[in-house]
Protein backbone atom coordinates (compact mmCIF):
# COMPACT_ATOMS: atom_id res chain seq x y z
CA UNK A 1 0.00 0.00 0.00
CA UNK A 2 1.65 3.02 -0.65
CA UNK A 3 2.05 6.03 1.58
CA UNK A 4 -0.08 9.34 2.01
CA UNK A 5 2.12 11.46 0.23
CA UNK A 6 -0.38 14.77 -0.05
CA UNK A 7 0.05 17.48 3.12
CA UNK A 8 -2.98 19.18 2.67
CA UNK A 9 -6.01 19.68 0.38
CA UNK A 10 -5.48 23.53 0.10
CA UNK A 11 -7.60 24.93 -2.82
CA UNK A 12 -10.78 23.99 -4.58
CA UNK A 13 -10.07 25.86 -8.31
CA UNK A 14 -13.88 26.27 -9.74
CA UNK A 15 -14.61 26.95 -12.52
CA UNK A 16 -16.67 30.67 -12.68
CA UNK A 17 -17.03 31.60 -16.48
CA UNK A 18 -19.34 34.83 -14.87
CA UNK A 19 -17.07 35.05 -12.33
CA UNK A 20 -19.59 38.12 -11.13
CA UNK A 21 -22.37 35.71 -10.46
CA UNK A 22 -20.08 32.85 -9.10
CA UNK A 23 -19.07 35.23 -6.74
CA UNK A 24 -22.35 36.58 -5.48
CA UNK A 25 -23.48 32.46 -5.40
CA UNK A 26 -20.40 31.40 -3.12
CA UNK A 27 -20.57 34.98 -0.77
CA UNK A 28 -23.88 36.34 -0.91
CA UNK A 29 -25.99 32.53 -1.38
CA UNK A 30 -23.65 30.31 0.60
CA UNK A 31 -22.33 32.86 2.62
CA UNK A 32 -18.86 32.51 2.44
CA UNK A 33 -16.56 35.40 2.86
CA UNK A 34 -14.64 36.78 0.05
CA UNK A 35 -10.74 37.07 0.89
CA UNK A 36 -9.01 38.74 -1.99
CA UNK A 37 -9.83 39.04 -5.86
CA UNK A 38 -7.53 39.56 -8.70
CA UNK A 39 -8.13 40.31 -12.05
CA UNK A 40 -5.35 40.10 -14.68
CA UNK A 41 -5.11 40.07 -18.41
CA UNK A 42 -8.79 39.60 -18.60
CA UNK A 43 -8.85 36.35 -15.61
CA UNK A 44 -10.27 37.01 -12.63
CA UNK A 45 -9.51 34.37 -9.90
CA UNK A 46 -11.09 35.30 -6.26
CA UNK A 47 -10.66 32.79 -2.72
CA UNK A 48 -13.27 32.31 -0.84
CA UNK A 49 -13.77 30.62 2.56
CA UNK A 50 -17.00 28.56 2.49
CA UNK A 51 -15.92 27.27 5.85
CA UNK A 52 -14.22 27.32 9.27
CA UNK A 53 -11.89 24.79 8.29
CA UNK A 54 -10.37 23.03 5.01
CA UNK A 55 -9.53 24.71 1.43
CA UNK A 56 -10.34 27.68 0.30
CA UNK A 57 -12.49 27.52 -2.96
CA UNK A 58 -11.09 29.48 -5.98
CA UNK A 59 -12.78 31.04 -8.27
CA UNK A 60 -11.23 31.12 -11.34
CA UNK A 61 -12.83 32.90 -14.69
CA UNK A 62 -10.12 30.82 -16.92
CA UNK A 63 -11.40 27.44 -15.99
CA UNK A 64 -13.96 25.42 -18.60
CA UNK A 65 -16.90 24.44 -16.81
CA UNK A 66 -17.12 21.45 -14.76
CA UNK A 67 -13.06 21.26 -14.83
CA UNK A 68 -12.47 21.53 -10.85
CA UNK A 69 -9.12 20.96 -9.61
CA UNK A 70 -8.20 19.98 -6.39
CA UNK A 71 -5.02 21.32 -5.93
CA UNK A 72 -3.54 19.31 -2.86
CA UNK A 73 -0.02 20.57 -0.85
CA UNK A 74 3.45 18.02 -0.89
CA UNK A 75 6.59 18.44 0.90
CA UNK A 76 8.83 17.44 -2.33
CA UNK A 77 7.11 18.01 -5.92
CA UNK A 78 9.75 16.30 -7.94
CA UNK A 79 9.80 13.13 -5.43
CA UNK A 80 5.77 13.51 -5.79
CA UNK A 81 5.80 13.44 -9.70
CA UNK A 82 8.38 11.08 -9.94
CA UNK A 83 6.37 8.45 -7.87
CA UNK A 84 3.59 8.98 -9.83
CA UNK A 85 5.65 8.13 -13.34
CA UNK A 86 6.93 5.04 -11.37
CA UNK A 87 3.84 3.86 -11.00
CA UNK A 88 2.92 3.46 -14.57
CA UNK A 89 0.94 7.06 -14.27
CA UNK A 90 1.15 8.61 -17.64
CA UNK A 91 -1.14 11.52 -17.94
CA UNK A 92 1.28 14.20 -15.79
CA UNK A 93 2.10 17.33 -16.85
CA UNK A 94 5.12 19.43 -16.99
CA UNK A 95 5.44 21.34 -13.39
CA UNK A 96 5.17 25.17 -14.12
CA UNK A 97 4.62 27.66 -10.90
CA UNK A 98 1.70 29.26 -9.31
CA UNK A 99 2.48 32.21 -6.99
CA UNK A 100 3.21 29.49 -3.97
CA UNK A 101 5.73 27.56 -6.03
CA UNK A 102 5.70 24.69 -8.50
CA UNK A 103 2.94 22.75 -9.68
CA UNK A 104 2.11 19.51 -11.85
CA UNK A 105 -1.12 18.60 -12.78
CA UNK A 106 -2.60 15.22 -13.55
CA UNK A 107 -5.87 12.95 -14.07
CA UNK A 108 -7.20 10.43 -11.98
CA UNK A 109 -9.14 7.44 -13.52
CA UNK A 110 -11.79 8.95 -13.71
CA UNK A 111 -11.32 12.20 -15.78
CA UNK A 112 -10.91 14.28 -12.24
CA UNK A 113 -8.67 16.59 -12.16
CA UNK A 114 -5.64 17.25 -9.79
CA UNK A 115 -3.12 19.34 -8.52
CA UNK A 116 -0.21 19.15 -6.09
CA UNK A 117 2.24 22.05 -5.83
CA UNK A 118 5.55 22.27 -3.17
CA UNK A 119 4.89 25.19 -1.22
CA UNK A 120 8.37 27.39 -1.53
CA UNK A 121 6.91 30.69 -1.31
CA UNK A 122 4.68 30.33 1.88
CA UNK A 123 4.29 34.31 1.94
CA UNK A 124 2.52 34.86 -0.98
CA UNK A 125 -1.28 33.84 0.74
CA UNK A 126 -0.58 37.21 3.20
CA UNK A 127 0.78 39.17 0.05
CA UNK A 128 -3.16 38.26 -1.25
CA UNK A 129 -5.12 39.20 1.63
CA UNK A 130 -7.50 42.13 1.33
CA UNK A 131 -6.72 43.08 -1.96
CA UNK A 132 -10.02 43.48 -4.54
CA UNK A 133 -9.07 44.27 -8.35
Amino acid sequence: MAENRFDSLDYVYVPAPDYDAAERFYVGVLGGELRWRIRDGGVTVGAVRVSPEGPLVLLASHLEPHETILIYRVANLRMTRQQLLDAGWTDVDEPFEIPQGPCLVFRDPGGQQLAVYERIRPGVEKSFEGRFD
